[in-house]
């Protein structure tokens, strides 16, 4: 059953590269590999083996399409946006697309418009000098967008970024789009490469890089520094390889030739703030446990210990009797004077699936987008406040501003938990 299963979401999976409408080489048809179904059944003796030739099939065919990409784009400057609070596996692919960038003469810079706080982040980030930089919203607004000739998205599909918007109606067009979620929507862009079933972004450049895209030299420190950046990605999303796929243990095997093994344990050792410990302490005190799920209000947090929440979901999800762990705060952002409902899930129920059970939860916004999704075992949602952000000067009306979305959130979530009960408490 689970050879079936597997089969059938390969057959879906996207090889097509649309091209937009504003295309010059409009009378170019979209790119697609036939994928008929004549040799499945000649491997249903080794399922294995077709599993691996048809990821490699896939591979190169998504590799050689970005290579000519790259190339239409030569000596270009191009804008890298990963999600606001980027994790190691977009921090980690952006850097790999840059050096392979690098290769075309094309300058890219990898921005987001949130901050960093989780401390494995913060390390890598320091221990590795991985050129990603924050642009807050003032920063891109002071920006000549006009000296850039493209932007790409990595481990997002632009549904996690506040600079989307903007860098869009500056008339910027999407040239790739490289991530491993669930479709978050329709994406126009000349290069896409969307793999739920890959495990991690950063597998899926390991993949570009042994098809040639990048040589990697262990006698370049820069190099090393990456591929060891990429083994702390696809570890991070793999949970430490516990989840992880044949092509992602391949990935890392062939990391495991160049990486720092010294400088990845220095990145995990690094020490939890108090800020996160307090969230986590804030996370047990109000959780609250039913048909093993755990779901917890934190209340408000500053910006920069939104990451707290993810690290509160993981440790929540480790309780006895819990599958399913479900976490979330208001984030305030004093620099934009904008609130926003984060949350985090984590799951080891391997029926569940975080990115249906989000998206059924808490739907889309007016223009069509969901306010979250994820991958296996995880996910994560953002829920913008608008017109009530801000204004908590008077605590009462914080308090009941928060105690107003807590139950918001608890009747969406507990819906689906307790689809037979009544979520709010009668009185």
């Amino acid at each position: 059953m689970q050879v079936n299963s597997s089969l059938t979401q390969l057959e879906s999976l996207p090889l097509t590269t649309e091209l937009t409408p504003d295309d010059a080489e409009t009378d170019k048809e979209p790119v697609e590999i036939p994928l008929g179904k004549q040799s499945i059944a000649a491997f249903t003796g080794d399922a294995g083996t077709y599993l691996g030739q048809r990821s490699n099939s896939i591979t190169n065919h998504k590799s050689e399409e970005l290579r000519q990409t790259l190339l239409s784009h030569r000596h270009e400057r191009q804008l890298v946006i990963l999600q606001d609070f980027p994790d190691p596996d977009a921090l980690s692919s952006a850097w790999a697309y840059q050096l392979i960038a690098q290769q075309y003469d094309i300058k890219c810079e990898i921005i987001y418009a949130g901050t960093l706080s989780h401390q494995e982040n913060i390390a890598l980030v320091k221990l590795t000098g991985l050129p990603a930089h924050r642009w807050s919203m003032p920063t891109l607004r002071s920006k000549d967008l006009s000296s850039y000739q493209g932007f790409v998205l990595i481990d997002n599909q632009g549904t996690t970024s506040g600079l989307l918007a903007m860098v869009l109606s500056s008339g910027i067009p999407l040239i790739a789009v490289i991530d491993h979620h669930s479709f978050q929507g329709e994406l126009k862009s000349e290069f896409v490469d969307v793999r739920p079933t890959v495990r991690a972004t950063a597998t899926i450049f390991t993949q570009y890089i042994q098809a040639g895209l990048l040589n990697l030299d262990s006698s370049i420190n820069q190099h090393v520094k990456c591929a060891t950046a990429l083994m702390h990605g696809l570890r991070s999303d793999t949970n430490r390889l516990m989840q992880a796929q044949e092509e992602d243990f391949m990935a890392a095997a062939y990391l495991s030739r160049y990486c720092d093994a010294q400088l990845l344990n220095t990145v995990l050792q690094a020490n939890r703030s108090k800020p996160v410990m307090d969230v986590i302490e804030r996370s047990l005190k109000n959780r609250i446990v039913q048909n093993n799920f755990s779901i917890a209000g934190v209340g408000y947090l500053r910006y920069d210990d939104r990451d707290a929440i993810p690290q509160a979901a993981d440790f929540l999800v480790t309780e006895e009797n819990v599958h399913t762990a479900v976490v979330y705060g208001i984030v305030h952002d004093e620099d934009e004077e904008l609130e926003i409902v984060v949350g985090s899930l984590r799951t080891s129920k391997l029926t569940l699936d975080p990115d249906e059970f989000i998206k059924e939860a808490f739907g889309q916004d007016s223009s069509g987008r969901f306010f979250g999704g994820g991958r296996t075992s995880a996910g994560g949602f953002e829920i913008p406040m608008g017109f009530l952000s801000g204004g908590n000067e008077n605590s009462a009306y914080a308090k009941i501003k928060w105690e107003v979305f807590d139950a918001q959130i608890k009747q969406k979530l507990l819906r689906l938990v307790n689809p037979k009960d009544n979520p709010i408490h009668p009185e």
